[in-house]
């Protein structure tokens, strides 16, 4: 992967930046996706935030050798720190957790009001996002799950809106877990994460029917249950392949 060929990760995070974006990734490790978006004329400025000195000057040092110290800025700061009040209209979150990324987003709401469009793609636990999509008044427009390297990922696309839009024709607490979209869709990663997911709550089930019985074990085990019942739910389908 370089600034001409990103990750299929990294290109479907890509291709929902809007044209002529101003442009903030956070956590831009190597600022391998603003210099890839200004070098195909789709950012018209891009910010590069690392919170980690490595990161922050192996990216520094890319921008430099590309040529594109005019069009993007790279800064050290912890998330949206980076980030001034009016300076951009498209943020980018990739490659973190879940909660990371809503912690980030909650931590600099005040830097939000000028962003048009948040593209986020957490490694694990994208029910934080949706959850935090929500409860701010973000609605979720696009999902996509790919699988690469073996690795599945999730792709969260927001804007300012209707924030329970997505969510009429499902049950909501499906939706904020596997994602309203996806679950319309259903595709080979999307019922290959959630097999596993519930293969692995199974397992911790079996665990907590062996450990020394207490209140938490018990309200544990109720929850898993309740998961893998939801998920039971999503998977099948008439002909039973995925149930």
């Amino acid at each position: 992967m370089n600034t001409d060929k990103l990750s299929v990760r990294l290109e479907t995070v890509a291709k929902y930046v809007p044209i002529e974006s101003r442009l903030a990734d956070i956590g831009s490790d190597h600022a391998y996706l603003p210099s890839y978006l200004v070098k195909n004329g789709q950012i018209s400025f891009g910010i590069a935030g690392e919170v980690a000195k490595g990161p922050y000057q192996s990216a520094e040092k890319n921008v430099m050798a590309e040529g594109l110290s005019e069009k993007i800025v790279v800064r050290l700061g912890d998330g949206l720190e980076v980030i001034r009040p009016g300076e951009v209209d498209c943020i980018t979150i990739a490659g973190m957790g879940g909660s990371l990324i809503a912690s980030i987003l909650e931590t600099g709401k005040e830097k939000l009001d000028s962003v048009n469009r948040l593209v986020l793609q957490p490694n694990i636990n994208a029910f934080a996002i949706r959850s935090w999509l929500v409860e701010n008044n973000w609605e979720l427009i696009a999902e996509e799950i790919i699988e690469e390297d073996g690795k599945i990922y999730e792709i969260l696309v927001a804007e300012k809106g209707e924030p329970l839009k997505p969510y009429h024709d499902v049950q909501e607490e499906t939706g904020l877990l596997v994602g309203p979209f996806l679950l319309q869709r259903k595709e080979i990663a999307f019922q290959k994460k959630w097999s596993l997911e519930k293969k692995n709550w199974n397992r911790i089930y079996k665990q907590l029917e062996e450990a020394a019985p207490s209140s938490e074990t018990e309200e544990k085990k109720k929850e898993l249950v309740k998961k893998i019942s939801l998920i039971e739910g999503v998977l099948s389908n008439e002909d039973g392949e995925w149930s």
